[in-house]
């Protein structure tokens, strides 16, 4: 499709500061692809304008006037469902709150405002148009999979004769990843028997938020992981920023600043790669929603380790990209949505 042909991306910015409206919309406007469409500098402003705008996507900021980014969300997700990519600041831990709240309605991604003044206006415009390009690529998930209905909490876990000791579950995410974990680890009771390690793609400065909300939201634990610590039972461990996290023999974990595998620090695929080496069968791997291929390598060697696999379905994916790519490989044994998942964790640790 050349230029000419492409479809006109048009953008809605809501944003109470008229100097970070005025870079939004100058590096969005620098892309002959996508037109910003209006401005509001409040929520009930831009809840107003959206009926009329009709965008294909909204950048919204979390600290807004009169109706903050928060219900903003809330109410265009109910009402007019419109891709969402946050655009706010991971400085204030109220307003990281907010953030992750706000995903859990349906807002897609984040991205720190911050990031657009500091790292030059090339890069990131580039970055940020690129955002909006996947972005307007995705339909705006379901209110049932967003859980505007009560979930039940885990219940009570009866451990298998000998407990889990050799087991382990490792996860891998990026778009849309926030909304899928939740779903599993809320499902999850507090003696949950193995330990669970992860890598979600998160801009960077969000992920102590991301850690605080579902500590607060479920039952097991839920903390960054840290060099040489233990694995623990019931333990969420999630990958810091910009650092490769793998599983060393003794059931530790093990961070280095050793460059990107194929783009990324955190890796998937090196997450992975090692739980299969060091758990053998005992691995369960599991690829959630996200952009691109990361952890489809690494899938495919826990398969070869004679591990269990399992990939999100399609329907309940905000991008099916990683998991599509998992699947390709031929190394999945079950395509399920985030609440089967769950279920099918526990029977996999009970057998």
């Amino acid at each position: 499709m050349s230029p000419l042909e492409q479809k006109i991306i048009r953008v809605f910015v809501v944003e109470d500061s008229p100097l970070m409206c005025k870079i939004l919309t100058t590096l969005l406007n620098n892309d002959p692809q996508i037109l910003v469409v209006g401005v509001a500098l409040d929520g009930k402003e831009a809840l107003d304008l959206l009926p009329h705008l009709k965008p294909d996507i909204i950048t919204l900021d979390m600290d807004l006037p009169v109706i903050d980014g928060l219900e903003v969300t809330r109410q265009v997700m109910a009402f007019h469902p419109t891709p969402i990519l946050i655009v706010s600041s991971s400085v204030f831990k109220t307003g990281m709150e907010k953030v992750f709240r706000a995903i859990s309605f349906g807002a897609l991604d984040v991205m720190d405002k911050s990031d657009l003044i500091s790292k030059g206006e090339r890069k990131s415009g580039e970055e940020l148009i690129e955002k909006i390009k996947n972005l307007t690529r995705v339909k705006p998930l379901d209110r049932e999979f967003l859980g505007f209905r009560e979930e039940k909490a885990g219940t009570e876990f009866k451990k298998p004769k000998g407990g889990c000791i050799h087991r382990i579950v490792a996860m891998v995410a990026s778009t849309g990843g926030p909304q899928a974990l939740i779903k599993i680890l809320k499902s999850l009771p507090e003696n949950f028997p193995c330990g669970i390690v992860i890598v979600q793609h998160i801009a960077s400065g969000f992920l102590p938020g991301m850690v605080d909300w579902l500590n607060k939201e479920c039952k097991i634990k839920v903390k960054i992981g840290e060099d040489q610590e233990t694995i623990r039972p019931g333990v969420a461990y999630i990958a810091p920023d910009h650092f490769q996290m793998r599983v060393v023999e003794g059931g530790r974990i093990s961070l280095s600043d050793e460059p990107p595998t194929n783009g990324h620090r955190p890796s998937g695929d090196i997450l992975l790669e090692s739980v299969a080496k060091v758990y053998g069968k005992g691995s369960i791997g599991v690829i959630l929603t996200g952009m691109g291929k990361d952890g489809a390598i690494g899938i495919k060697m826990i398969k070869q380790f004679r591990g269990r696999t399992i990939a999100q379905e399609e329907k309940s994916c905000v991008v099916f990209g990683m998991p599509h790519a998992a699947i390709e490989t031929g190394a999945v044994d079950r395509i399920l949505p985030p609440e089967r998942i769950a279920e099918e964790l526990l029977c996999l640790v009970r057998s």
